[in-house]
Protein backbone atom coordinates (compact mmCIF):
# COMPACT_ATOMS: atom_id res chain seq x y z
CA UNK A 1 0.00 0.00 0.00
CA UNK A 2 1.34 3.32 -0.67
CA UNK A 3 0.48 6.64 0.80
CA UNK A 4 -0.11 10.16 -0.18
CA UNK A 5 2.62 11.59 0.72
CA UNK A 6 4.97 8.96 -1.27
CA UNK A 7 3.12 9.77 -4.15
CA UNK A 8 3.19 13.52 -3.72
CA UNK A 9 6.63 12.85 -4.42
CA UNK A 10 6.59 11.39 -7.51
CA UNK A 11 3.47 13.95 -8.92
CA UNK A 12 5.96 17.15 -7.42
CA UNK A 13 5.48 18.48 -3.52
CA UNK A 14 5.81 22.15 -5.03
CA UNK A 15 5.04 22.75 -8.60
CA UNK A 16 3.49 24.34 -11.04
CA UNK A 17 0.48 22.91 -10.34
CA UNK A 18 0.42 23.69 -6.33
CA UNK A 19 2.19 26.88 -7.37
CA UNK A 20 -0.46 27.96 -9.23
CA UNK A 21 -3.37 27.05 -6.90
CA UNK A 22 -1.35 28.77 -3.96
CA UNK A 23 -1.12 32.17 -5.41
CA UNK A 24 -4.63 32.07 -6.45
CA UNK A 25 -6.13 31.11 -2.71
CA UNK A 26 -3.35 33.92 -1.93
CA UNK A 27 -6.12 36.14 -2.98
CA UNK A 28 -8.22 35.08 -0.56
CA UNK A 29 -6.17 36.68 2.31
CA UNK A 30 -6.62 40.60 0.73
CA UNK A 31 -10.33 40.49 1.01
CA UNK A 32 -10.18 38.99 4.89
CA UNK A 33 -7.50 41.78 6.06
CA UNK A 34 -10.57 44.57 4.39
CA UNK A 35 -12.88 42.49 6.65
CA UNK A 36 -11.05 42.23 9.61
CA UNK A 37 -9.93 45.98 10.18
CA UNK A 38 -12.12 47.96 7.73
CA UNK A 39 -13.85 49.32 11.17
CA UNK A 40 -11.11 51.78 11.02
CA UNK A 41 -12.63 53.36 7.66
CA UNK A 42 -16.34 52.15 8.01
CA UNK A 43 -16.58 53.41 11.61
CA UNK A 44 -14.83 56.72 11.59
CA UNK A 45 -16.06 58.81 14.20
CA UNK A 46 -14.81 62.19 12.76
CA UNK A 47 -14.63 65.70 15.05
CA UNK A 48 -18.39 66.12 16.14
CA UNK A 49 -20.53 68.59 18.38
CA UNK A 50 -23.93 68.98 19.23
CA UNK A 51 -25.99 70.63 16.09
CA UNK A 52 -27.81 73.57 17.21
CA UNK A 53 -31.14 74.36 15.09
CA UNK A 54 -29.99 78.65 15.62
CA UNK A 55 -26.48 78.48 15.37
CA UNK A 56 -27.53 76.60 11.90
CA UNK A 57 -29.42 79.53 10.61
CA UNK A 58 -26.90 81.99 11.92
CA UNK A 59 -24.21 79.81 10.13
CA UNK A 60 -26.04 79.72 6.68
CA UNK A 61 -26.97 83.82 7.23
CA UNK A 62 -23.00 84.71 8.32
CA UNK A 63 -21.54 82.32 5.69
CA UNK A 64 -19.51 80.77 8.31
CA UNK A 65 -18.08 77.65 8.53
CA UNK A 66 -18.26 74.87 11.21
CA UNK A 67 -15.06 75.80 12.57
CA UNK A 68 -16.33 79.00 13.11
CA UNK A 69 -19.31 78.37 14.81
CA UNK A 70 -18.06 76.00 16.59
CA UNK A 71 -15.55 78.37 18.33
CA UNK A 72 -18.16 80.92 18.87
CA UNK A 73 -21.11 78.54 20.38
CA UNK A 74 -19.75 75.07 21.21
CA UNK A 75 -18.49 74.83 25.37
CA UNK A 76 -15.24 74.07 26.04
CA UNK A 77 -14.67 71.41 28.61
CA UNK A 78 -11.77 69.94 30.34
CA UNK A 79 -10.30 66.38 29.93
CA UNK A 80 -7.18 64.33 30.26
CA UNK A 81 -5.19 65.93 27.27
CA UNK A 82 -6.51 69.54 28.16
CA UNK A 83 -9.85 72.19 27.07
CA UNK A 84 -11.29 70.54 24.46
CA UNK A 85 -14.68 71.67 23.26
CA UNK A 86 -17.66 69.62 24.09
CA UNK A 87 -18.60 66.91 22.11
CA UNK A 88 -22.18 65.65 23.61
CA UNK A 89 -23.19 69.14 25.52
CA UNK A 90 -24.39 72.14 24.39
CA UNK A 91 -25.39 75.45 25.50
CA UNK A 92 -29.34 75.96 26.28
CA UNK A 93 -29.48 79.58 24.63
CA UNK A 94 -31.77 81.04 22.10
CA UNK A 95 -28.32 82.36 20.20
CA UNK A 96 -30.86 84.85 17.70
CA UNK A 97 -31.04 86.91 21.37
CA UNK A 98 -28.02 86.86 21.94
CA UNK A 99 -27.11 89.42 19.69
CA UNK A 100 -24.10 87.75 18.19
CA UNK A 101 -22.88 89.22 15.40
CA UNK A 102 -21.39 87.76 12.33
CA UNK A 103 -18.01 89.92 11.72
CA UNK A 104 -16.19 88.61 14.80
CA UNK A 105 -17.56 85.08 15.83
CA UNK A 106 -14.61 84.55 17.70
CA UNK A 107 -14.58 87.62 19.78
CA UNK A 108 -18.92 87.99 20.78
CA UNK A 109 -18.42 86.33 24.04
CA UNK A 110 -15.47 85.53 26.36
CA UNK A 111 -15.05 82.78 28.67
CA UNK A 112 -16.24 84.47 31.93
CA UNK A 113 -19.65 84.75 30.08
CA UNK A 114 -19.81 81.36 28.37
CA UNK A 115 -19.11 79.61 31.51
CA UNK A 116 -22.29 80.92 33.25
CA UNK A 117 -24.85 79.62 30.30
CA UNK A 118 -26.78 77.24 30.80
CA UNK A 119 -26.10 73.39 29.44
CA UNK A 120 -27.97 71.06 27.72
CA UNK A 121 -27.48 67.40 25.88
CA UNK A 122 -28.00 66.87 22.17
CA UNK A 123 -31.36 66.99 21.45
CA UNK A 124 -31.17 67.76 18.18
CA UNK A 125 -28.07 65.72 16.78
CA UNK A 126 -24.64 66.35 15.85
CA UNK A 127 -22.31 68.29 13.28
CA UNK A 128 -19.94 65.80 11.96
CA UNK A 129 -16.22 68.01 10.66
CA UNK A 130 -16.17 65.07 8.29
CA UNK A 131 -17.17 66.66 5.18
CA UNK A 132 -17.71 64.57 1.62
CA UNK A 133 -17.25 61.33 3.71
CA UNK A 134 -20.10 59.14 5.29
CA UNK A 135 -19.45 56.46 8.31
CA UNK A 136 -21.64 54.05 9.64
CA UNK A 137 -21.22 55.85 12.51
CA UNK A 138 -21.81 59.33 10.49
CA UNK A 139 -25.03 58.06 9.69
CA UNK A 140 -26.30 56.54 13.04
CA UNK A 141 -24.91 59.45 15.27
CA UNK A 142 -23.38 56.41 17.18
CA UNK A 143 -21.65 59.14 19.37
CA UNK A 144 -21.54 60.34 22.83
CA UNK A 145 -24.17 57.67 25.01
CA UNK A 146 -24.54 55.23 21.49
CA UNK A 147 -20.32 55.65 21.23
CA UNK A 148 -20.22 51.73 22.55
CA UNK A 149 -22.29 50.85 19.26
CA UNK A 150 -19.46 50.84 17.29
CA UNK A 151 -18.09 48.29 19.70
CA UNK A 152 -20.51 46.24 18.51
CA UNK A 153 -20.15 46.15 15.11
CA UNK A 154 -15.96 44.90 15.78
CA UNK A 155 -17.40 42.27 18.20
CA UNK A 156 -20.45 41.57 16.40
CA UNK A 157 -17.68 40.37 13.64
CA UNK A 158 -15.34 38.38 16.07
CA UNK A 159 -18.54 36.33 17.59
CA UNK A 160 -18.98 35.64 13.96
CA UNK A 161 -15.42 34.14 13.25
CA UNK A 162 -15.75 32.20 16.66
CA UNK A 163 -18.87 30.61 15.59
CA UNK A 164 -17.98 30.32 11.34
CA UNK A 165 -14.65 28.63 12.07
CA UNK A 166 -15.63 25.54 13.79
CA UNK A 167 -18.74 25.48 11.97
CA UNK A 168 -17.58 25.84 8.41
CA UNK A 169 -14.35 23.60 9.68
CA UNK A 170 -16.93 21.01 10.18
CA UNK A 171 -18.69 20.90 7.22
CA UNK A 172 -15.29 20.91 5.29
CA UNK A 173 -13.97 18.22 6.82
CA UNK A 174 -17.77 16.53 6.01
CA UNK A 175 -18.44 17.65 2.38
CA UNK A 176 -15.36 18.18 0.87
CA UNK A 177 -12.91 21.84 1.02
CA UNK A 178 -14.21 23.25 -2.46
CA UNK A 179 -17.42 22.28 -1.46
CA UNK A 180 -17.64 24.32 1.57
CA UNK A 181 -15.52 26.71 0.26
CA UNK A 182 -17.85 27.84 -2.64
CA UNK A 183 -21.01 27.80 -0.52
CA UNK A 184 -19.13 29.97 1.66
CA UNK A 185 -18.15 32.39 -0.89
CA UNK A 186 -21.75 32.14 -1.63
CA UNK A 187 -22.96 33.13 1.85
CA UNK A 188 -20.59 35.98 2.05
CA UNK A 189 -21.61 37.43 -1.39
CA UNK A 190 -25.36 37.64 0.07
CA UNK A 191 -24.28 38.85 3.61
CA UNK A 192 -21.96 41.38 2.57
CA UNK A 193 -24.51 43.21 0.51
CA UNK A 194 -27.25 42.46 3.26
CA UNK A 195 -24.52 44.69 5.18
CA UNK A 196 -24.39 47.54 2.29
CA UNK A 197 -28.09 48.20 2.55
CA UNK A 198 -28.64 47.55 6.12
CA UNK A 199 -32.06 49.96 6.71
CA UNK A 200 -30.78 50.73 10.39
CA UNK A 201 -28.03 49.40 12.99
CA UNK A 202 -29.50 46.49 14.66
CA UNK A 203 -29.83 45.02 11.11
CA UNK A 204 -26.33 45.68 9.95
CA UNK A 205 -25.07 43.90 14.01
CA UNK A 206 -27.32 41.28 12.64
CA UNK A 207 -25.62 40.95 9.20
CA UNK A 208 -21.93 41.77 10.21
CA UNK A 209 -22.33 38.69 12.68
CA UNK A 210 -23.57 36.49 10.13
CA UNK A 211 -20.83 37.85 7.28
CA UNK A 212 -18.01 37.52 9.49
CA UNK A 213 -19.40 33.66 9.80
CA UNK A 214 -18.44 33.30 6.58
CA UNK A 215 -15.53 35.33 5.91
CA UNK A 216 -12.65 33.41 8.50
CA UNK A 217 -14.27 30.18 7.45
CA UNK A 218 -13.71 30.42 3.91
CA UNK A 219 -10.01 31.81 4.80
CA UNK A 220 -9.77 28.98 6.77
CA UNK A 221 -10.60 25.98 3.99
CA UNK A 222 -8.25 28.20 1.72
CA UNK A 223 -5.47 27.78 4.13
CA UNK A 224 -6.56 23.85 4.80
CA UNK A 225 -6.43 23.02 0.87
CA UNK A 226 -2.88 25.23 0.20
CA UNK A 227 -1.09 22.94 2.59
CA UNK A 228 -3.00 19.76 1.86
CA UNK A 229 -1.62 19.96 -1.36
CA UNK A 230 1.99 20.51 -0.80
CA UNK A 231 5.21 18.39 0.34
CA UNK A 232 5.84 18.57 4.12
CA UNK A 233 8.93 20.79 3.48
CA UNK A 234 7.07 23.74 1.69
CA UNK A 235 3.97 24.09 4.22
CA UNK A 236 5.19 26.17 6.69
CA UNK A 237 6.56 28.20 4.08
CA UNK A 238 3.60 27.91 2.26
CA UNK A 239 0.76 29.27 5.80
CA UNK A 240 3.28 32.10 6.18
CA UNK A 241 3.14 33.34 2.74
CA UNK A 242 -0.39 33.38 2.87
CA UNK A 243 -0.62 35.45 6.33
CA UNK A 244 2.03 37.64 4.24
CA UNK A 245 -1.04 38.64 1.54
CA UNK A 246 -3.22 39.49 4.48
CA UNK A 247 -0.34 42.03 5.46
CA UNK A 248 -0.75 43.50 1.16
CA UNK A 249 -4.40 43.73 2.15
CA UNK A 250 -3.79 46.31 5.06
CA UNK A 251 -1.72 48.15 2.50
CA UNK A 252 -4.40 48.35 0.14
CA UNK A 253 -6.97 49.25 2.46
CA UNK A 254 -6.46 53.01 3.12
CA UNK A 255 -6.04 53.57 -0.97
CA UNK A 256 -9.69 51.91 -1.30
CA UNK A 257 -11.10 53.86 1.59
CA UNK A 258 -9.38 57.11 0.70
CA UNK A 259 -11.32 57.29 -2.96
CA UNK A 260 -14.37 55.17 -2.04
CA UNK A 261 -15.81 58.09 0.16
CA UNK A 262 -19.11 55.76 1.58
CA UNK A 263 -19.01 52.96 3.93
CA UNK A 264 -21.42 51.22 2.23
CA UNK A 265 -20.35 51.24 -0.88
CA UNK A 266 -16.64 50.35 0.81
CA UNK A 267 -18.92 47.31 2.22
CA UNK A 268 -19.83 46.38 -1.53
CA UNK A 269 -15.77 46.51 -2.52
CA UNK A 270 -14.88 44.34 0.39
CA UNK A 271 -17.70 41.69 -0.95
CA UNK A 272 -17.22 41.69 -4.48
CA UNK A 273 -14.03 39.69 -4.59
CA UNK A 274 -16.12 37.02 -2.33
CA UNK A 275 -18.63 36.25 -5.68
CA UNK A 276 -14.83 36.34 -7.91
CA UNK A 277 -14.13 33.22 -5.68
CA UNK A 278 -16.96 31.66 -7.13
CA UNK A 279 -15.17 31.10 -10.45
CA UNK A 280 -12.62 28.72 -7.93
CA UNK A 281 -14.89 25.77 -9.34
CA UNK A 282 -14.15 25.58 -12.99
CA UNK A 283 -9.80 25.34 -12.01
CA UNK A 284 -9.19 24.75 -8.75
CA UNK A 285 -9.33 20.87 -7.36
CA UNK A 286 -10.89 19.29 -4.21
CA UNK A 287 -8.02 17.91 -1.80
CA UNK A 288 -6.90 14.62 -2.78
CA UNK A 289 -6.06 14.20 1.05
CA UNK A 290 -9.58 14.55 1.82
CA UNK A 291 -11.29 12.28 -0.73
CA UNK A 292 -8.83 9.64 0.48
CA UNK A 293 -10.13 10.21 4.11
CA UNK A 294 -13.49 9.54 2.60
CA UNK A 295 -12.84 6.51 0.91
CA UNK A 296 -13.25 8.25 -2.36
CA UNK A 297 -10.07 6.53 -4.09
CA UNK A 298 -10.61 7.09 -7.60
CA UNK A 299 -11.35 10.67 -7.51
CA UNK A 300 -8.12 11.45 -5.26
CA UNK A 301 -6.02 9.02 -8.14
CA UNK A 302 -7.51 11.51 -10.76
CA UNK A 303 -6.75 14.95 -9.17
CA UNK A 304 -3.04 13.38 -8.38
CA UNK A 305 -2.48 12.21 -11.70
CA UNK A 306 -3.36 15.93 -12.72
CA UNK A 307 -1.32 17.63 -10.67
CA UNK A 308 1.71 15.34 -12.03
CA UNK A 309 0.68 16.19 -15.39
CA UNK A 310 0.94 20.05 -14.77
CA UNK A 311 4.02 19.87 -12.56
CA UNK A 312 5.26 17.59 -15.93
CA UNK A 313 5.95 14.68 -13.61
CA UNK A 314 5.28 10.96 -14.37
CA UNK A 315 3.85 9.10 -11.39
CA UNK A 316 4.87 4.90 -11.32
CA UNK A 317 2.62 2.15 -10.92
CA UNK A 318 2.47 3.42 -7.01
CA UNK A 319 -0.77 5.31 -7.52
CA UNK A 320 -2.71 1.74 -8.20
CA UNK A 321 -2.14 0.86 -4.35
CA UNK A 322 -2.76 4.95 -2.97
CA UNK A 323 -4.33 4.73 0.23
CA UNK A 324 -5.11 6.85 3.44
CA UNK A 325 -1.82 8.15 5.08
CA UNK A 326 -3.80 9.10 8.57
CA UNK A 327 -3.02 6.96 11.07
CA UNK A 328 -5.87 5.94 13.89
CA UNK A 329 -5.05 6.27 17.31
CA UNK A 330 -7.60 4.16 18.50
CA UNK A 331 -8.90 6.74 20.61
CA UNK A 332 -10.94 10.15 20.52
CA UNK A 333 -9.49 13.15 21.89
CA UNK A 334 -11.87 14.80 24.28
CA UNK A 335 -11.64 18.50 26.09
CA UNK A 336 -10.06 17.29 29.15
CA UNK A 337 -7.15 15.77 27.40
CA UNK A 338 -5.89 19.15 27.19
CA UNK A 339 -5.18 19.30 30.88
CA UNK A 340 -4.43 15.71 31.66
CA UNK A 341 -0.80 16.50 32.71
CA UNK A 342 0.79 19.40 34.44
CA UNK A 343 2.98 20.00 30.95
CA UNK A 344 -0.11 19.89 28.93
CA UNK A 345 -1.82 22.06 31.39
CA UNK A 346 0.49 24.60 30.72
CA UNK A 347 0.69 24.75 27.52
CA UNK A 348 -2.98 25.09 27.01
CA UNK A 349 -2.61 27.94 29.43
CA UNK A 350 0.39 29.91 27.79
CA UNK A 351 -0.61 29.40 23.84
CA UNK A 352 -4.43 30.18 24.89
CA UNK A 353 -3.46 33.40 26.37
CA UNK A 354 -0.91 33.78 23.58
CA UNK A 355 -3.43 33.46 21.02
CA UNK A 356 -5.85 36.24 22.80
CA UNK A 357 -3.22 38.87 23.32
CA UNK A 358 -2.23 38.53 19.63
CA UNK A 359 -5.69 39.23 18.98
CA UNK A 360 -6.44 42.03 21.46
CA UNK A 361 -3.04 43.93 20.63
CA UNK A 362 -2.86 42.98 17.47
CA UNK A 363 -6.56 44.62 16.49
CA UNK A 364 -6.25 47.38 19.25
CA UNK A 365 -3.25 49.29 17.62
CA UNK A 366 -4.88 49.34 14.27
CA UNK A 367 -8.35 50.32 14.95
CA UNK A 368 -5.96 52.98 16.95
CA UNK A 369 -5.65 54.34 14.16
CA UNK A 370 -8.96 55.58 13.82
CA UNK A 371 -8.87 58.32 16.87
CA UNK A 372 -5.37 59.70 16.89
CA UNK A 373 -6.87 62.38 14.87
CA UNK A 374 -3.96 62.65 12.44
CA UNK A 375 -4.20 61.47 8.84
CA UNK A 376 -5.73 57.78 9.21
CA UNK A 377 -4.71 57.05 5.43
CA UNK A 378 -1.32 57.86 5.75
CA UNK A 379 -0.77 56.92 9.22
CA UNK A 380 -2.75 53.50 8.44
CA UNK A 381 -0.14 52.82 5.43
CA UNK A 382 2.42 53.34 6.80
CA UNK A 383 1.72 51.51 9.66
CA UNK A 384 0.57 48.93 7.17
CA UNK A 385 4.12 48.45 6.13
CA UNK A 386 6.05 47.35 8.79
CA UNK A 387 4.29 44.40 8.56
CA UNK A 388 5.58 42.95 5.43
CA UNK A 389 9.20 42.21 7.04
CA UNK A 390 7.56 40.11 9.44
CA UNK A 391 7.06 36.98 7.56
CA UNK A 392 10.26 37.37 6.19
CA UNK A 393 11.43 37.39 9.82
CA UNK A 394 10.10 34.22 10.88
CA UNK A 395 11.42 32.09 7.55
CA UNK A 396 14.55 33.84 8.87
CA UNK A 397 14.80 33.03 12.76
CA UNK A 398 12.75 29.77 12.87
CA UNK A 399 14.91 27.18 11.42
CA UNK A 400 18.08 28.73 12.76
CA UNK A 401 17.46 30.10 15.95
CA UNK A 402 14.55 27.61 17.21
CA UNK A 403 10.59 28.67 17.83
CA UNK A 404 10.93 30.04 21.15
CA UNK A 405 13.02 33.24 21.42
CA UNK A 406 11.76 34.72 18.57
CA UNK A 407 8.79 34.07 19.53
CA UNK A 408 9.03 35.53 23.10
CA UNK A 409 11.19 38.77 21.51
CA UNK A 410 8.10 39.53 19.41
CA UNK A 411 5.88 39.84 22.22
CA UNK A 412 8.13 41.46 24.38
CA UNK A 413 9.37 44.00 22.10
CA UNK A 414 5.57 44.49 21.20
CA UNK A 415 4.71 45.12 25.00
CA UNK A 416 7.61 47.41 25.13
CA UNK A 417 6.54 49.55 22.08
CA UNK A 418 3.61 49.61 23.53
CA UNK A 419 4.26 51.08 26.91
CA UNK A 420 7.04 53.25 25.29
CA UNK A 421 5.26 55.16 23.20
CA UNK A 422 2.95 55.77 25.59
CA UNK A 423 4.97 58.25 27.39
CA UNK A 424 6.12 59.90 24.38
CA UNK A 425 5.04 63.43 23.96
CA UNK A 426 2.70 64.15 20.83
CA UNK A 427 4.97 67.16 20.71
CA UNK A 428 7.89 64.32 19.19
CA UNK A 429 5.25 63.01 16.52
CA UNK A 430 7.78 60.96 14.45
CA UNK A 431 9.83 59.13 17.04
CA UNK A 432 5.79 57.84 18.88
CA UNK A 433 4.73 56.95 15.27
CA UNK A 434 8.20 54.94 14.81
CA UNK A 435 8.39 53.47 18.03
CA UNK A 436 4.50 52.40 17.46
CA UNK A 437 5.26 50.67 14.05
CA UNK A 438 8.02 48.52 16.04
CA UNK A 439 5.06 47.52 18.40
CA UNK A 440 2.84 46.51 15.16
CA UNK A 441 5.62 44.65 13.57
CA UNK A 442 6.52 42.60 16.81
CA UNK A 443 2.94 41.54 17.47
CA UNK A 444 2.63 40.84 13.78
CA UNK A 445 5.66 38.56 13.75
CA UNK A 446 4.04 37.06 17.54
CA UNK A 447 0.47 36.29 15.70
CA UNK A 448 1.48 34.48 12.93
CA UNK A 449 4.30 32.23 15.13
CA UNK A 450 1.41 31.23 17.78
CA UNK A 451 -0.30 29.23 14.42
CA UNK A 452 2.22 26.43 13.78
CA UNK A 453 3.97 26.23 17.65
CA UNK A 454 0.73 26.04 18.79
CA UNK A 455 0.92 22.94 16.17
CA UNK A 456 4.24 21.56 16.95
CA UNK A 457 3.63 21.26 20.90
CA UNK A 458 0.45 18.73 21.23
CA UNK A 459 0.50 14.98 20.46
CA UNK A 460 -0.90 13.83 17.08
CA UNK A 461 -3.67 12.62 19.05
CA UNK A 462 -4.96 15.76 20.52
CA UNK A 463 -3.24 18.36 17.88
CA UNK A 464 -6.15 19.59 16.16
CA UNK A 465 -8.34 19.66 19.06
CA UNK A 466 -5.36 21.59 21.16
CA UNK A 467 -5.18 24.14 18.09
CA UNK A 468 -8.93 24.85 17.84
CA UNK A 469 -9.11 25.54 21.41
CA UNK A 470 -6.25 27.56 22.19
CA UNK A 471 -6.78 29.77 19.14
CA UNK A 472 -10.67 30.18 19.97
CA UNK A 473 -9.49 32.37 22.29
CA UNK A 474 -8.59 34.55 19.38
CA UNK A 475 -12.21 35.63 18.55
CA UNK A 476 -13.02 36.00 22.00
CA UNK A 477 -9.94 38.63 21.88
CA UNK A 478 -11.47 40.04 18.84
CA UNK A 479 -14.28 40.97 21.05
CA UNK A 480 -12.60 42.13 24.04
CA UNK A 481 -10.47 44.38 21.74
CA UNK A 482 -12.42 47.06 20.79
CA UNK A 483 -14.83 47.67 23.83
CA UNK A 484 -10.53 47.47 25.78
CA UNK A 485 -9.83 50.09 23.49
CA UNK A 486 -12.69 52.83 22.51
CA UNK A 487 -14.11 52.73 26.30
CA UNK A 488 -10.66 53.06 27.92
CA UNK A 489 -9.21 56.02 25.69
CA UNK A 490 -12.02 58.18 26.80
CA UNK A 491 -10.32 58.23 30.00
CA UNK A 492 -7.04 58.67 28.74
CA UNK A 493 -5.97 58.35 24.88
CA UNK A 494 -2.85 56.41 25.70
CA UNK A 495 -4.03 54.02 28.71
CA UNK A 496 -4.98 51.38 26.01
CA UNK A 497 -1.16 51.06 24.99
CA UNK A 498 -0.60 50.44 28.92
CA UNK A 499 -3.08 47.63 28.95
CA UNK A 500 -1.60 46.25 25.41
CA UNK A 501 1.71 46.61 26.76
CA UNK A 502 1.42 44.49 29.82
CA UNK A 503 -0.18 41.70 27.99
CA UNK A 504 2.79 41.41 25.37
CA UNK A 505 4.95 41.43 28.13
CA UNK A 506 3.24 38.76 30.11
CA UNK A 507 2.69 36.80 27.08
CA UNK A 508 6.46 36.88 25.80
CA UNK A 509 7.40 35.99 29.53
CA UNK A 510 5.42 32.77 29.86
CA UNK A 511 6.81 31.75 25.76
CA UNK A 512 10.10 31.07 27.58
CA UNK A 513 8.15 28.77 30.05
CA UNK A 514 7.60 26.33 26.76
CA UNK A 515 10.14 23.75 25.47
CA UNK A 516 12.24 24.52 22.01
CA UNK A 517 11.01 22.38 19.48
CA UNK A 518 13.06 23.20 16.76
CA UNK A 519 14.79 19.81 15.47
CA UNK A 520 12.84 17.79 18.10
CA UNK A 521 10.32 15.19 16.73
CA UNK A 522 6.39 15.38 16.67
CA UNK A 523 5.13 13.89 19.64
CA UNK A 524 2.85 11.20 18.91
CA UNK A 525 1.12 10.44 22.24
CA UNK A 526 0.83 12.41 25.55
CA UNK A 527 2.80 10.06 27.08
CA UNK A 528 5.66 11.62 24.68
CA UNK A 529 4.69 15.15 26.06
CA UNK A 530 6.32 13.86 29.67
CA UNK A 531 9.37 11.45 27.99
CA UNK A 532 10.55 13.75 25.03
CA UNK A 533 14.02 12.09 25.40
CA UNK A 534 12.23 8.50 24.46
CA UNK A 535 11.72 9.78 21.01
CA UNK A 536 14.49 12.49 20.37
CA UNK A 537 17.22 9.78 18.90
CA UNK A 538 14.82 8.36 16.18
CA UNK A 539 14.82 10.28 13.06
CA UNK A 540 13.10 8.38 10.93
CA UNK A 541 10.27 8.46 13.25
CA UNK A 542 10.19 12.24 13.58
CA UNK A 543 10.25 12.25 10.09
CA UNK A 544 7.17 9.95 10.00
CA UNK A 545 5.48 12.13 12.28
CA UNK A 546 5.96 15.20 10.57
CA UNK A 547 4.18 14.13 7.80
CA UNK A 548 1.01 13.60 9.69
CA UNK A 549 0.85 17.22 10.06
CA UNK A 550 -1.37 17.03 6.39
CA UNK A 551 -3.90 15.55 8.52
CA UNK A 552 -3.67 17.67 11.84
CA UNK A 553 -2.25 20.79 11.27
CA UNK A 554 -4.44 21.41 7.74
CA UNK A 555 -7.79 20.24 9.75
CA UNK A 556 -7.36 22.86 12.46
CA UNK A 557 -10.69 24.85 12.28
CA UNK A 558 -9.53 27.95 13.71
CA UNK A 559 -5.98 29.39 12.49
CA UNK A 560 -6.22 33.25 12.00
CA UNK A 561 -5.09 35.49 9.62
CA UNK A 562 -2.75 38.43 10.98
Amino acid sequence: MTTFEEILEEAGTFGRSQIRIFCTFCLVSIPFSFVYVGIVFQGFTPEHWCRDPGVSEIRERCGWSLQDARRATVPLINGSSGASYSQCGRFDVDWNATGLSCENPDGDFNQSQLSVMPMMSCVDGWEYDYVGRQSFVTEFDLVCGDAWYVDMFQATLSIGFLVGSIAIGYLADKYGRMKSFLMTNFFIGVTGILVATSPNYISLLVFRALFGFGVKGGWMVGYVLITELVGVDHRRTVGVTYQLFFSMGILLLPLLAYFITNWRWLQVVFTVPYICFLTYYWFIPESPRWLLTQNKIAEAVEITKSIAKENRKTLSKKIETLKDDNIDSGSTASFMDLFKTAKLRTYTFILSFNWFTSAVVYQGLIMRLGILGGNVYVDFLISGIVELPAAFLILLTIERIGRRLPFATANIVAGAACLITAFIPDSMFWLKSAVACVGRLGITMAFEMVVFVNTELYPTVIRNLGVSVCSTLCDVGGIVAPFLLYRLAVIWLELPLIIFGALAFVAGGLVLLLPETKGVPLPETIDDIEHPNRNKENPQQSQQLENLMTSDVTKNKDVTAV
